[in-house]
């Protein structure tokens, strides 16, 4: 007689990967005037800057108990060079730039060695589809385009904010503006947004291939105020203790960092929360040290997606937070060792 299949890990393949469904290009950034930001705008370089800092890092406990020695140390020179990116003195507003590509197909794995498994898998988000139709997930998307969250320190102490998102259809173009700092950061439930959310949900949910939107946001700093490109990681040490991106000359975010503000939609891992965090699959938030999804709780995206995708039912928000993992992509197989 033959066996039943294992379900849950025993079931899972070893081989399988998914596509990103919403991919952004590099975010170039520009200066203009407010008054005049829809005129022509001026790409924005990096420029370097040495300096003499000062000590402040956290002494040892014999330095800071023996005066003498506190008072040689922080004679030391803390030299400096680094990348700087500033607004000209003449413009008083960020224009930040990017395009976003939604694309449809994320029943369809991009590599899986399980036949069953994919069968499975397919069955449940056809019918996480039919019951939603992606507009949850879409309205979260659409709501982070609208109140500029990848505009990350750059929308910090800006007076006015505004988005304008151009849908791409050919020669056909639809435009909606945003008054970002009218929508915020908390909370997804924006009527405003609904009609941008609409065309991100055809195209996830497969009604139609893709979506090219072209963002374009406007942030009112002040004439020459600072302005904050992606920070390079750099590996060798060289002189330079900062280095900042750039595309083409002109200072630009990553496209990893406009991702992963698109993506900080993840409401659903606690009962109560004070924001939302990036949908990644053990809820990390690097900056604090914390993993919100920890399997310990089953609350990770392993324990969720093992039931999900064998054909077991979770819960519509654990559903929601598994469906915007998959449209983040990634690595998912089960170690066969």
């Amino acid at each position: 007689m033959a066996k039943e299949p294992k379900k849950g890990k025993a079931s899972m393949p070893s081989v399988l990967a998914f596509e990103k469904k919403l991919v952004p290009s590099d975010a170039q950034l520009f200066a203009v005037s407010w008054g005049e930001r829809q005129g022509k705008a001026q790409g924005l370089k990096l420029q370097v800057k040495s300096v003499r800092g000062t000590i402040s890092n956290r002494l040892s406990t014999a330095l800071e108990n023996d005066p003498a020695k506190l008072d040689a140390e922080v004679e030391k020179p803390n030299l400096q060079t680094v990348d700087h990116c500033a607004l000209p003195n003449d413009k008083d507003t960020l224009k930040v730039r990017f395009t976003l590509k939604v694309l449809s197909g994320v029943q369809t794995p991009s590599a899986c060695n399980n036949q069953a498994f994919n069968e499975t898998y397919k069955t449940a988000v056809q019918g996480y589809v039919e019951k939603t139709g992606f507009k949850e997930l879409a309205q979260r998307y659409a709501t982070n385009l609208a109140n500029a969250r990848f505009l990350w320190r750059n929308r910090v102490g800006a007076e006015q904010l505004e988005v304008r998102v151009t849908h791409v259809r050919g020669e056909e173009k639809t435009q909606w503006v945003f008054n970002a700092r009218e929508i915020g950061l908390n909370g997804f439930d924006h009527p405003q947004v609904q009609a941008l959310a609409e065309v991100i949900a055809a195209s996830l949910s497969g009604q139609t291939d893709f979506a090219l939107l072209d963002i374009e946001a406007y942030s009112q700093l002040g004439e020459g105020q600072e302005v904050y490109p992606s920070e390079e990681l750099v590996t060798d040490k060289g002189d330079k203790s900062k280095i900042l991106y750039d595309t083409e000359g002109i200072a630009a975010l990553h496209s990893q960092k406009v991702g992963n503000a698109l993506r900080t939609i993840d409401t659903w891992y606690a009962d109560s929360v004070e924001r939302p965090i990036a949908v990644e699959a053990y809820g990390a938030v690097t900056n604090l040290g914390t993993a919100y999804r920890k399997p310990t709780e089953k609350k990770d995206f392993y324990t969720l997606f093992d039931r999900f995708g064998t054909g077991e039912t979770i819960g519509e928000n654990e559903a929601h937070y598994v469906m915007a993992m998959l449209v983040r992509g990634g690595v998912f197989g089960q170690s066969s060792k």
